[in-house]
């Protein structure tokens, strides 16, 4: 797991700019739902970023950097599926984490098999994020350490 503060600390050495570090990118129009998935992601290590939209991560020059995406399913504009088949079809594989209010068993099934590591309805249990959340780093290591 990469440690927030070990980021911050090298970063303030001259190693690296915090930017270059991987980290969680949190897409959800929903403001109360983005708030309290960062803090609960921050409060485990990981290095964060929220946005409000697909559109704004994309245009945020943050996504080379993300090592995470979890992004809610249907939002206004470009939607989260729409968002995880724009990142397929660019050669990016981030590992994907999708949230929803409304379970829809055909389009879980159809994310699921497209590769998205977790599909949890809200409100779901902090413990369910953190699981997937373990699965989508464990992903994110062994593809940048084979590539290494």
């Amino acid at each position: 797991m990469y440690q927030y503060r070990h980021r911050r600390e090298a970063s303030s050495i001259g190693v690296r700019p915090v930017a270059e570090y991987p980290m969680i990118s949190i897409v959800d129009d929903d403001k109360s739902v983005r708030e309290a998935a960062n803090m609960l992601i921050k409060s485990l290590g990981y290095a964060t970023a929220t946005f409000a939209s697909a559109e704004e991560l994309l245009g945020s020059g943050r996504l080379r950097n993300t090592a995470c995406l979890i992004t809610d399913v249907h939002m206004p504009g470009m939607s989260g599926v729409d968002l995880q088949n724009h990142l397929m079809a660019n050669g990016y594989r981030t590992p994907v984490i999708f949230m929803t209010a409304c379970s829809d068993e055909r389009i879980r099934a159809h994310m699921l098999g497209a590769g998205a590591l977790g599909f949890l309805s809200k409100p779901f249990r902090e413990e369910s994020l953190i699981a997937c959340l373990d699965r989508a780093m464990g992903k994110y290591n062994s593809v940048r350490n084979s590539a290494a």
